[in-house]
């Protein structure tokens, strides 16, 4: 099946665009989430009992996003996804932090915030252990659900009204906010295209103001730059009682946050690119791993975990700019704003009706994103599309409190009550029940191996009833085997032009099973270098289907070949591992 593309994408990530471009839409996309930033860490240092610290938690969270939004654009070795990613407080993190702050306080919440933080960048490391879980189905859903978790709290900041303000200022004013979004971003084309937020947020703050919600007050009395007085907390090194009460619940939440963190960096990359592309983990790698650096200095700073914003997904989807330079843009936003007052007070004056309705606009987008992804998922899987909908419904209902409200609301700690914690549970869950087992054989990546593959082939074939389709799995193997030694030679000379010799490990392990009439053979080898950036094969397979690299026909026999044999080729690429899958139809040529 031919991939879809992404003709209205203008920008793409590695694009130059001008810098008041740049800049503008950095600010945009900061303004998006700055209302997240402030509000998260309000609510839970409130909450805890730790009102005096407020000022300083939303300082520290404000500089927080902002470094690690610019790690994720400027891509750090392996930190930084390379992508406009920008960053705002987690909100599944909400009860875990203000039960730590009344449990133990600042220093608790702080030890629990950065032993968190190691535990992603411990996962981000390990990624490619949890592949067979965090699947497109997985990823899809947790998408899927990032609205219906976020919609709900949209809706109420659109029904708030400061003491005294008429009744028809929020509906009015996120009225006009929604159709100047809708009305720039349908109608137009070009550069304005880009600005539909901005433009809606401008429109729908001068209709506030006009009733008088905007809170000039807050702008009036903001200092220019500082401060806000206080100093980070001592991280509490007791390990009392608390400390282990706590620690499994902030690292289950933590891996939930990394499921939803990877779903945010797959979906980013399918719409930053006009070609669509294999997803590239080890850039997912990365944006993990500037995710716990942003939570490291988050615990250390004293202030509540961040994450990656997924309104910066559906924002490119409504101007067509991915381009990475726009994150940096945003993250040096946010630095400033966090010792500028009176910037962010501008900011922060904007209704919460209007900010609301902008961003429930955004993220209308971001629902389809996850449905692109399940709907790849049940193609190649039609089970998958099982997997998705109980998931997505069991986290809809126990979002809206719709079964065993009171069993639920108790049972963890509440943790099980947010949708996107059940449903991305419930999806893990599903997928790990599904998994086959597998056959394995273990040895080096060499033509020298070819004889004990085909006798590992030849003895699974037998004990499935495979003896039909056995020449066919045989030559699927050697095909592969001889592409994964033609990209790993090529990664060797590029890495021996530019000073970096191929350290990689070069261990292969061939898993096989069966699964729904098809034999499912899976090479795992070391990845070619520590920062090899060779061209994944399941891209090169895609521009065969083409013809665009015409030239290169006669260099491309044995991918030609592994598409003929093979009813599908996923390539998944990690810093420490790379992993070729092949679906190979078990039922014999002559009858397919």
């Amino acid at each position: 099946m031919r991939r879809r593309s992404n003709e209205d994408l203008r920008y793409e990530v590695e694009d130059r665009l001008p810098r008041p471009v740049a800049l503008g839409l950095g600010l945009q996309l900061a303004a998006m989430g700055i209302n997240s930033v402030v509000l998260m860490p309000t609510i839970v240092f409130r909450a805890g009992g730790a009102e005096e610290l407020v000022f300083w938690a939303v300082f520290a969270s404000v500089l927080a996003c902002g470094v690690a939004t610019i790690l994720q654009g400027v891509r750090a070795r392996r930190i930084g996804a390379g992508y406009a990613l920008p960053h705002v407080s987690s909100a599944i993190f909400i009860a875990v932090c203000a039960e730590a702050l009344i449990a133990g306080g600042p220093g608790l919440l702080a030890t629990l915030v950065v032993i968190s933080a190691l535990a992603q960048a411990a996962f981000s490391a390990r990624l490619s252990l949890l592949h067979r879980v965090l699947t497109p189905v997985v990823t899809g859903t947790v998408v899927m659900l990032l609205p219906v978790t976020v919609m709900p709290i949209l809706f109420g900041m659109i029904n708030e009204l400061p003491p005294g303000a008429p009744l028809p200022a929020g509906p009015v004013s996120a009225i006009v906010t929604i159709v100047a979004v809708l009305a720039v971003a349908l109608r137009t084309k070009g550069t304005l295209r880009l600005w539909a937020p901005a433009i809606g947020i401008v429109a729908g703050s001068v209709v506030g103001a006009a009733f008088g919600i905007y809170d000039t007050a807050r702008v009036t009395n903001a200092g220019w730059i500082g401060i806000p007085p206080g100093r980070p907390p001592v991280p509490d090194v007791g390990f009392g009682p608390e400390f282990w009460a706590l620690i499994p619940a902030f690292l289950f939440v933590a891996l939930v946050g990394t499921t939803k963190s990877v779903a945010v960096a797959v979906a980013a990359q399918r719409v930053s690119w006009r070609r669509p592309r294999a997803v590239d983990f080890r850039a997912v790698q990365r944006a993990v791993a500037a995710e716990g650096a942003g939570n490291l200095l988050a615990g250390f700073a004293g202030t509540m975990p961040n994450t990656l914003n997924v309104s910066g997904v559906a924002a490119i989807e409504v101007t067509g700019v991915a381009a990475r330079r726009v994150g940096i843009a945003a993250g040096l936003v946010f630095s400033v704003l966090a010792f500028v007052p009176k910037a962010l007070a501008v900011i922060l004056a904007i209704p919460g009706a209007v900010v609301a309705a902008s961003i429930a606009v955004i993220m209308a987008t971001l629902f389809t994103v996850g449905m692109r992804e399940v709907a790849r998922s049940i193609d190649a899987n039609p089970r998958n599309g099982l997997i998705a909908g109980v998931s997505f419904w069991t986290g809809v209902a126990l979002e809206f409190d719709l079964v065993f409200p009171a069993y639920f609301a108790e049972f963890a700690g509440g943790l099980f009550s947010s949708g996107l914690t059940s449903g991305g549970l419930v999806a893990l869950l599903l997928t790990g029940l599904t998994a086959r087992r597998k056959r394995r054989l273990r040895g080096t990546l060499d033509m020298a191996e070819l004889p004990r593959i085909r006798e590992f082939i030849q003895a699974f074939s037998a004990r499935h009833g495979l003896a039909e389709v056995r020449d066919r799995l045989e030559a699927a193997s050697e095909e592969a085997l001889l592409t994964l030694l033609e990209s790993r030679e090529a990664a060797k000379a590029a890495g021996a032009a530019e000073g970096t010799p191929d350290e990689g490990r070069h261990e292969l392990l061939l898993t096989a099973s069966e699964d729904d009439d098809e034999a499912v053979l899976e090479f795992r080898v070391g990845a070619a270098a520590a920062d090899s950036d060779d061209l994944n094969l399941q891209d090169r397979l895609a521009w065969l289907e083409a013809d665009t690299r015409a030239a290169d026909v006669e260099q491309e026999i044995s991918l030609r070949l592994l598409r003929h044999l093979a009813s599908s080729v996923r390539h998944q690429q990690f810093h420490d591992v790379d992993i070729l899958t092949l679906r190979v139809s078990a039922v014999p040529e002559r009858e397919s």
